[in-house]
């Protein structure tokens, strides 16, 4: 079930209002009697950052915002003051709820991105007690803020619920060949153009990499060309999104090893679904840039014909890859994509991945891994766009010594390094088959969470979409 994000340029009568000002000079006095008044004082003298007034017909909540230092820390803690929103209109059981910036700003946006993400449910699957958000519709009024920018901020926010969905998918539910259909539906009457290469196109393309680890499995992999091409688009050269679709991971032969590690690896598709998401978000709101997606798709099975640590195997570049770690198959399928992109001449490819343990050992569910070949502007562009979004960026170096961590004595590199840098050598085995402007973004620390943490909720997160959104806008206008 979707929330319904809508704009009023009126206050709607008698409906739950939630009023949001960012100090109490700027209480809109003129919305309260004088005992209400009275009663809002002694709660924000107590520290309340939310105020619940019963009106009969309806609920009033004050919401209380303080600014901080950053413009973009502000935006996210009102994203977050969505989320506690989220939590008392749950227990008043509010079906529609207005927000209204008493400030005429633009922070009901923020506060409706929070409140609409906090309500996301997966539970189609129930049987028993399926008892779906109450929460329907979140309209926004004020004169801070237009239908524009709702509609834009309603298809984003669209965007990374039928991500989270793809990424919540039950691992039965979703094979290679099924989870193509599963974009190619979502993105069905977008204007994205879908393409399927089945496995006798990928045996012609000679992709050894999604060849060999989709080895194992009884089904069949896929490769999948995504495209959005405005007519009004502002650039030449295509920008190209790549996301590992490895739908479920067992590790291979490399079997996991902790009993509980396989428990979440239908995420390990989270990179593909990102970038379904974020295509979705450009093509619903008309943003004028070329931009295409590649997702080779495969699972990563146990069985007597799969590739095995020791074989050597022809990627799609031609380059031979010794294989010393089955689970570390996400890399391979990744190489074949990112050489398939240089028959597009690509302005940018940034590639999206659950791709390591390293990276989130590394900062954690708090920021994504990035590393890439792009100039210090692009980057530079990115990171901004991650701490608009608050999917924060830390840069990884991609020094030449990394590249010893992969040299192989009988291939011309091997798909792992040692245990020192794992996220770094990964990213410089991808590096190894690019040559243009490049990006990695390994969100295995931020995709798919084990417990609850504000509007991100547990489990899929649709991490990256809305970075990767804000970037591609900002890159359409520039």
């Amino acid at each position: 079930m979707r929330t319904e994000l809508t704009y009023a340029a009126t206050l709607p009568a008698n409906t739950s209002t939630a009023v949001l000002i960012p100090g109490r000079e700027q209480l809109p006095v003129e919305l309260f009697s004088a005992d209400e008044l009275d009663y809002i004082n002694r709660q924000l003298e107590l520290k309340s950052t939310l105020v619940t007034l019963n009106k009969l017909t309806h609920q009033l909540y004050l919401v209380l915002t303080e600014p901080k230092k950053k413009e973009t820390l502000t935006q996210e803690a009102l994203r977050k003051a969505g989320n506690a929103l989220l939590q008392r209109l749950a227990a008043d059981k509010v079906e529609h709820v207005v927000l209204l910036d008493g400030a005429d700003g633009e922070a009901a946006l923020y506060v409706a991105e929070g409140l609409v993400l906090s309500n996301y449910a997966f539970t189609g699957y129930k049987t028993e007690k399926n008892t779906p958000p109450c929460l329907n519709t979140v309209t926004i009024t004020g004169v801070g803020v237009t239908q524009t920018q709702v509609n834009e901020l309603a298809n984003l926010l669209d965007a990374v619920y039928h991500t989270r969905d793809l990424v919540n998918t039950p691992p039965n539910m979703q094979t290679a060949v099924m989870l193509s259909e599963q974009i190619a539906e979502m993105l069905e009457g977008t204007g994205v153009k879908v393409e399927v290469l089945d496995e006798v196109q990928i045996q012609s393309l000679k992709m050894g990499g999604l060849l060999s680890v989709n080895q194992a499995s009884d089904q069949a992999p896929t490769f999948n060309i995504l495209e959005w091409k405005p007519e009004n688009a502002t650039n030449a050269q295509p920008v190209i999104l790549v996301g590992k679709g490895v739908v479920y991971d067992t590790g291979g032969l490399s079997i996991k090893p902790t009993p509980n590690s396989m428990d979440y690896m239908k995420s390990d598709m989270s990179g593909a679904a990102a970038v379904a998401g974020t295509l979705y978000a450009l093509a619903k709101n008309n943003v004028p840039l070329h931009v295409i997606g590649l997702i080779p798709a495969t699972d990563n099975l146990i069985s007597g014909k799969g590739f095995a640590p020791g074989d050597v195997i022809t990627m799609h570049s031609g380059h031979s890859v010794e294989v010393l770690n089955t689970d570390a198959e996400g890399r391979l399928i990744l190489a074949d994509a990112l050489h398939f992109a240089k028959r597009y001449n690509p302005a940018l490819v940034i590639d999206i991945a659950t791709l390591t343990g390293a990276a989130a050992r590394a900062i954690g569910r708090e920021g994504i891994c990035m590393m890439g070949t792009a100039d210090d502007l692009l980057k530079t562009d990115l990171k901004l766009a991650g701490e608009m979004a608050h999917e924060r960026l830390v840069e990884f170096p991609l020094w030449d010594e990394y590249q010893e961590h992969l040299k192989s004595d009988i291939a011309d590199l091997k798909n792992i390094g040692g245990a020192e840098a794992g996220a770094i050598s990964a990213g410089k085995f991808l590096e190894f088959f690019t040559n243009y402007p490049w990006i990695h973004l390994d969100i295995a620390g931020t995709a798919y969470l084990l417990s609850p943490d504000s509007y991100r909720g547990k489990h899929a997160t649709g991490s990256s979409v809305r970075l990767l959104y804000h970037f591609l806008t900002s890159q359409a206008t520039a």
